[in-house]
């Protein structure tokens, strides 16, 4: 398994490429948009420009690194010679099941097929491919260069083959799998998105301030990020988008999103891609501080 192709050139799929790339697999990014294929590489191009000035790669590992990168507007001539693809697109469970139906008609028959997604069904993603048994869930963490986990998520019908697989191709990357269920939200965003919400909650009903707030839980409880700034980071759009999954999977009011996230994320104010969210990132180049944190 040395062809990897990776669907979406955002955050998450040029984290993803970089990932692949560094550790020596081929890769195919594959993207509609030729812009957002330039701006990801850029975006690996000044990470591995990071990593050399911390001494971590070579000015050659660098260049091999992106060497490793082959870009695709196409998914059908992007996926032709993949072993695996991971697809990384935006958090939109029709836009993924359009994607999957798609890539079943055009890999090879043997191909494993994954979903970066963080909170959508494994087993629904599966439902619409021809390969129920070799679709699974490689949840990355952002950013994905640098952070350790992977979550492993099975499917009902996902098989041991393929899940060992996957984790072990994990572990060549450097990350730590872990596997769990196909539940709304998994693990990690189980946990996290309803402490990231009740934070929100609080701001909302006046307890404290974001600065505040996101002090008690650094200082208090060794977080080394802030859950409002935590966030910004992921995108509050996310942070909705995962919430109304869980929500909706559940049925349970805990899951619910605050209003006070809805209203920004109609308003635009998205976090740290957008400049503005819980906290203004659009002087001193607060946003690049905070990314550099992880890097």
């Amino acid at each position: 398994m040395k062809n990897i192709a990776v669907i979406g050139a955002g955050t998450m799929g040029n984290g993803i490429a970089h990932t692949f790339a560094q550790c020596g697999f081929k890769v195919q990014l594959i993207d509609i948009n030729e812009a957002s294929l330039k701006r990801g590489v850029e975006t690996i191009s000044k990470n591995l420009d990071r990593m050399v000035a911390k001494e971590k790669i070579s000015e050659a590992d660098k260049a091999t690194t992106l060497e490793n990168i082959t870009l695709f507007t196409d998914i059908a001539e992007g996926v032709e010679y993949a072993s695996l693809v991971v697809e990384a697109a935006t958090e939109n469970v029709n836009l993924k099941l359009k994607i999957f139906k798609e890539l079943d008609e055009v890999c090879s028959d043997d191909a494993i097929l994954a979903s970066n997604t963080s909170s959508i069904s494994i087993t629904q993603i599966a439902s619409v491919t021809s390969r129920p048994d070799k679709v699974i869930g490689m949840h990355f963490m952002n950013p994905v260069p640098i952070m350790k986990l992977v979550e492993i998520i099975r499917g009902y019908s996902t098989s041991d083959e393929t899940t060992q697989t996957i984790m072990e191709l994990s572990k060549t990357l450097g990350k730590v799998p872990t596997e769990v269920n196909d539940y709304p939200g998994f693990v990690a965003n189980r946990i996290l998105m309803p402490m990231i919400n009740e934070s929100i909650e609080t701001l909302y009903n006046g307890v404290a301030g974001v600065t505040e707030i996101d002090t008690v839980m650094k200082l208090g409880m060794a977080h080394p990020m802030g859950p409002l700034q935590l966030a910004d980071f992921i995108g509050l759009d996310v942070c909705l988008s995962i919430l109304n999954v869980m929500y909706d999977g559940f049925k349970n009011p805990k899951y619910a999103p605050c209003p006070l996230l809805v209203n920004m994320v109609r308003a635009g104010k998205l976090g740290v891609k957008s400049g503005e969210g819980f906290y203004d990132y659009s002087e001193n180049r607060k946003a690049e501080k905070i990314s550099s944190q992880f890097a």
